[in-house]
């Protein structure tokens, strides 16, 4: 197709997916219906098996800081052609369960969507209690709206104290909101109130805390988000049981409309599912979710690839295991790890995947941790 009937880059990734395949049909119409097969988006997937995507993994590609805690990290490509990294950190002597406490949001940059990535700056510091975000800034997502860049966290305030097994007060505040920017570079301008609230209703879903946001852009317009929510019915101070919700918004500071039927879940876990990450792909949506127990992908502690045609209805994917807790090097060593979570995929000018990002950690105690961006190419 030539260059000058491609829509405008302007346009978020998936809304320009989908007019080019609609531009597409209406140029090759009158062909034979093999030859329209390709007008496919490169995006789209089909049944793919995305476990056969994934490539042994270049020394670089791993972002650790001996000084930090790091996790959380979520990838965007630049006009200028640079990938902006967005991750969590917090002082490691602290250990790894301050994430709730003492987590800041920070931004990195690489040349390549594996790196070695670059710390720049801090995008989202401690502003004080007096804030509903003003402790704790975590699980960033980066997600480009036309010529916008918006970052949804979580955020939350609290005494700053770390306990074991955790801090409950600010693991109770957590919200989920939105700062943007026009540049990855900032500044960013984030809200004095979340865009993601707990409900008002006591016998709601996500009566106590909302988190862990995921958002995508809808190929008619606006926004999608799954998130993390817990009710207030379980034990306190956990609560429970802890399920995952979908918002739309028709811009990205909302308001967003819930829809409070829980997804990934499956009867009788009380925890089935963790960190969604959500794309369209030109042809339907996605998800890669944590599966803490392997109830989904029969693995073990996994990652599950999960799909959805209008993003309320999910079903696990026809071929549902993505990974286990374990990378590959070039070299062909591989290493176990105690964790490889908080997936969020990055993708290249064309809207394909071409790196998985995951936080990871070698030991149990978690206090060397990392992000991780595996490459990605699809089968032949």
């Amino acid at each position: 197709m030539p260059s000058e009937n491609l829509p405008p880059r302007g346009l978020p990734a998936s809304r320009r997916h989908f007019l080019l395949n609609a531009s597409a049909a209406l140029a090759l119409a009158g062909l034979p219906r093999s030859l329209r097969a390709a007008t496919a988006p490169a995006s789209a997937l089909g049944d793919t098996d995305l476990s056969q995507w994934l490539q042994p993994i270049p020394a670089g590609a791993v972002f650790e800081d001996p000084a930090w805690c790091i996790w959380c990290g979520s990838s965007v490509r630049g006009d200028d052609g640079k990938y902006h990294l967005y991750y969590s950190r917090w002082p490691s002597r602290l250990g790894h369960k301050a994430w709730v406490t003492h987590s800041e949001v920070a931004h990195a940059v690489a040349d390549s969507p594996t790196g070695p990535y670059r710390p720049a700056s801090v995008v989202l510091p401690a502003r004080g209690e007096k804030f509903w975000d003003g402790s704790c800034t975590h699980n960033p997502t980066i997600l480009r709206v036309g010529k916008k860049f918006c970052l949804y966290y979580m955020g939350n305030y609290g005494d700053g104290v770390v306990r074991e097994p955790l801090n409950w007060v600010h693991r109770n505040h957590q919200r989920i909101g939105v700062a943007t920017a026009d540049s990855p570079d900032g500044p960013w301008k984030r809200l004095d109130h979340p865009v993601v609230d707990i409900s008002a209703d006591n016998d709601a879903p996500d009566a106590l805390m909302t988190s862990n946001p995921a958002a995508c852009v809808r190929p008619d317009g606006g926004l999608l988000m799954v998130y993390k929510a817990v009710a207030t019915k379980g034990k306190a101070p956990f609560g429970g049981p802890v399920v995952h919700l979908v918002a739309t918004a028709d811009k990205p500071e909302g308001p967003w409309k819930k829809n409070l039927t829980p997804i990934f879940t499956k009867p009788g876990e009380h925890f089935a599912a963790e960190d969604p990450f959500i794309w369209h792909d030109g042809d339907r949506y996605r998800g890669i979710v944590k599966d803490n127990n392997g109830i989904f992908t029969g693995r073990g502690y996994s990652l599950a690839h999960w799909e959805s045609r209008d993003g309320f209805d999910w079903r696990p994917a026809k071929h549902v295991f993505v990974t286990t807790p374990e990378i590959v090097w070039t070299d062909g060593a591989k290493k176990k790890l105690n964790a490889l979570e908080r997936p969020q995929l990055v993708f290249d000018a064309r809207g394909v995947p071409v790196a998985l990002l995951c936080a990871g950690a070698y030991t149990s105690d978690r206090t060397r941790s990392f992000n991780v961006a595996i490459p990605l190419r699809r089968p032949v």
